[in-house]
């Protein structure tokens, strides 16, 4: 089930809370559900070519990862780049990362292209996932996912932004510096309340509300 309302960050954070403490949800769960309707998603798409997709070190990066295995299994050719290093994830996010690499799944981290080979990923690709930031980011973006973002703003590719675009402020809408200028987004759950702020729809493209299995109590609970 999906929200008829938009939800801010913290409304984000209170109902993922709440799966996981009064249902009994595991993020893992939540996560596979997510990872899981953005690949068929993709796959519904007819995508056919390559995939690239931009992995964060957080809990948007373990979606992405999820994505990966799912387009992989469908027989889709992807290559996970990662924005951090692995030893530095945790928590759902590593645990996914684990099955991907364990599963053989092509990652390259990111630090080790430089800027013209990082380029030329994106240019060969049919969709790029951004899988950088979350809904958590408040301050400016930092290196190095904010020259990831101009990157792939310049490509001129597809591009599939899981749950809002990297770079957004969930609650204002509005670009932390540099935001990706997605063609599609995936969000989770709810709309985001930024999504409706004026001009937020050019950093959005067309959304999609997917559900990711949190009960209906926690959604619209009245």
């Amino acid at each position: 089930m999906t929200s008829s309302s938009p939800m801010s960050r913290e409304q984000v954070r209170d109902v993922d809370r709440r799966a996981t403490v009064e249902f009994g949800l595991s993020g893992l769960v939540l996560m596979e559900n997510a990872g899981r309707g953005c690949a068929d998603w993709l796959l519904n798409e007819g995508v056919k070519g390559r995939v690239i997709i931009c992995c964060g070190k957080g809990n948007n990066g373990g979606d992405g990862y999820v994505i990966a295995r799912h387009l992989e299994a469908a027989g889709v050719d992807v290559e996970v780049l990662l924005f951090t290093n692995p030893d530095e994830l945790a928590g759902d996010s590593e645990t996914n990362f684990a099955v991907l690499a364990k599963a053989g799944t092509p990652f390259t981290r990111a630090a080790d292209l430089d800027d013209a080979a990082f380029q030329e990923r994106l240019r060969e690709s049919e969709w790029i996932i951004d899988a950088l930031l979350g809904t958590g980011i408040t301050g400016e973006v930092r290196e190095p996912s904010a020259s990831a973002i101009r990157a792939i703003n310049e490509s001129g590719k597809p591009v599939l932004a899981v749950d809002l675009p990297s770079g957004m402020d969930c609650d204002t809408g509005q670009s932390l510096g540099v935001c990706v200028r997605a063609t599609q987004t995936a969000t989770f759950a709810a709309r985001k309340i930024g999504f409706d702020a004026e001009g937020a729809d050019s950093l959005t493209g067309s959304v999609k509300v997917l559900p990711i299995g949190v009960p209906r109590q926690l959604l619209d609970p009245d």
